[in-house]
Order: structure tokens, then sequence, then C-alpha cells
């Protein structure tokens, strides 16, 4: 089998790489370039449609693996294919012609209903300390398409800086494939390489200082498979399966829920653009361009390694692990200012505290 999983990551990185000057030159034909403004840290017009590489790069992966299908889940793995066709087609749409908030959201949930189609999803639900499994009947409907849609707006909304929402994804589908791998999972490890295959042959075109941006048709697409990818991994939502997939995605899943917060308390749109996002604190906060970047890689693999350490741990373990990340999670975020540059109620209530005692 590693010399399918080789062959799929080769594929896809090759056709990535070979792709996307093609798609670079096609998107300045058709006008899909994104112009700066006081919102962009980029300086100049640069082309989008990158997703449009990775796609057709994974799906040229996806059937150099089809030898494969008999070994594997022919049926998870054409699902995955079918919906990254439709997130790909919406997200390439909104490179070009700028589609509104409602008909990208119709887009991202059609591709999940694909997902939920081809009987991709949650399926039970473990209390914790008690031992108690439910099945979640026609509520695993509803609970999936709201995790892909989720997943895949929050690779979206960190997709601001050269390689960015690339770099993070390569990392969040690496540990997805680590994790399919102590689990003996072929089918996502096969996926996993395919995809993670195509995001890197793209990373050389869109690593500080980018030559194209993978845009909506590549941010939403690989959210799409991380999403996706998760749920083959963690069927069953137990404490442990539910949090792994968080930490997994945990810099672009706090971004976004600082974001709506954020956007909250400052009285705006939950859908309203700033720059508020982590990426620009740390920019703001004095930090270059490309070591912003690498930062943020290198925060995404502590939770990736994190993830990994956990699925092996107690349950207990996880659960202290996880509320002393979540509590210096948010004093970072404080601190920088992802939230609100003046208010910080932890913080205060932390040295408030302090001077208690």
């Amino acid at each position: 089998m590693f010399i399918l999983y080789a062959v799929g990551f080769i594929a896809a990185l090759l056709l990535a790489v070979l792709l996307t000057p093609f798609v670079k030159q096609f998107a300045i034909f058709v006008g899909a370039v994104d112009a700066p403004n006081e919102r962009k840290v980029h300086s100049r017009i640069m082309p989008r449609l990158g997703g449009i590489a990775i796609f057709v790069a994974f799906a040229g992966g996806f059937f150099a693996i089809s030898p494969a299908f008999d070994a594997i889940n022919a049926n998870t793995a054409w699902g995955l294919l079918l919906g990254g066709a439709i997130i790909a087609i919406t997200g390439a749409l909104d490179d070009r012609f700028e589609l509104s908030p409602k008909w990208k959201m119709l887009g991202i949930v059609a591709a999940a209903c694909v997902i939920v189609a081809f009987d991709m999803r949650v399926s039970f639900i473990n209390i914790p300390f008690v031992g108690t499994t439910h099945a979640l009947e026609w509520l695993s409907i509803p609970l999936t398409i709201f995790w892909i849609v989720g997943v895949t707006n929050a690779i979206n909304l960190i997709d601001g800086l050269d390689g960015l929402a690339a770099g993070v994804s390569a990392i969040a589908v690496s540990t997805i494939m680590v994790l399919a791998i102590m689990m003996g999972n072929v089918t996502v490890i096969l996926l996993s390489a395919v995809i993670l295959g195509s995001i890197i042959g793209f990373l050389f075109f869109n690593f500080h200082p980018a030559r194209i941006f993978m845009g909506d048709s590549g941010a939403l697409f690989l959210g799409f498979c991380i999403a996706t990818l998760s749920i083959l991994g963690f069927k069953q939502a137990t404490l442990v399966s539910f949090v792994i997939p968080l930490l997994i995605i945990a810099v672009p899943f706090s971004d976004t829920i600082f974001a709506i917060i954020r956007r909250k308390v400052n009285n705006k749109s939950w859908t309203a653009a700033d720059k508020g996002h982590l990426h620009h604190c740390l920019l703001q906060l004095g930090f270059s361009h490309r070591n912003t970047v690498l930062l943020m890689y290198g925060v995404s693999l502590f939770f990736g390694l994190m993830a990994i350490l956990l699925s092996q741990a107690a349950l207990w373990v996880t659960v202290i692990v996880v509320i002393v990340l979540l509590f210096v999670v948010t004093i970072t975020a404080e601190l920088i200012g992802v939230i609100h540059k003046k208010k910080r109620p932890v913080l205060t209530f932390v040295r408030w505290l302090i001077q208690v005692k």
C-alpha cells in the first residue's frame, strides 16, 4: 500500500507544479484577479483561481490511485471528488464574479449534502464519563452539514497572507493522515496523501512572495476536504473524537470564533470583513509577512502534535489539557488584540484574582 500512497502523493504534487503556471495565466486572461485595498496586505494585482490547480491535481492523483479502490471505500472517494468539484466550482465563480454570501453558502451546503448522500456523517454520540452511546439518527444530517460549513468557512477566513491557508491546511491534512495511519484507516490515508501532494505542489507558487493566490476556489476546497476527512476518521462523537478534529484546525477555528465575538462586541455583522484576524494582529505587532506565516505554521504544528498525543491519552488527561489550552489561547488572543484592543475581560479577572491573593 505504501507504493500507492507515494503514487497518489507524487502524482498530485507534480500535477500541481505543472498546472499552476497555466492557471495563473488563465486567471489573468479571464480577469479573476485580486486588487489591493485598505483591508488587504498585498500591494499589486494578483491572479486568483489557484484552487483550480489544487483541485485538478487532486483529481489526477485520485485517478492515479484508482487501482486501490477495491481495497478502500470507493463510495467515500467518489463522494469526496464530487463534493469537491461542486465546492471548487463555487469558489472559482466567486473568484471571478464575487458571489454574494448566500450563493457561496448555497454551494457549500450543496457539497456538504453530497457527503451526507454518500453516507459520510457523524453517526453516534458517546456521553463522557457515563459510557452510553446514542445513535444520532436524523440529527446526524444537520450536524454533519454544520461541521462541513463551519470548517470550510474557517479555512477561508485565514486565507489572508501568502501561503497561510495552504500551509495550515497541509499541516491539518498531515495530522489527519498520521492519525489514520495509527488507526489503520487506509481510505483516509490515501485521500490525505493525494490532497497533501496537491497542496505542497501549489505552495511552491503561493508561499511569500506569492505568484498566485488560491482564492476561494482553493480555500473552500481545502476546508471542505479537511472537514470531510475528519468525519471519516472520527465518525463517532465521543469527547475525544470531538476534541481531536478541533485541535487539528485550532488556528482557523479559534480565529473564526474570535472574529464572531469581535464583530458582536463592535456591533458589526458577523459576515463583515475586518483587519482584526490573528495574522493582521501579528503584522501590527511588527512581525514580517513571512515570519507571521511561519509563526502560524508553528502554532498549527503544535496543535497537530497535541491532537496526535491526546488521541492516545486518558479521558481525564484530555479534559485537563483542553481546559488549559482554552485558557492560554484566550489570554493570548486578548494580549494581541484579536478580540478587542481595549476590552480584556479574562486578563482583567486574572489580575483581580492576583490582587485578592
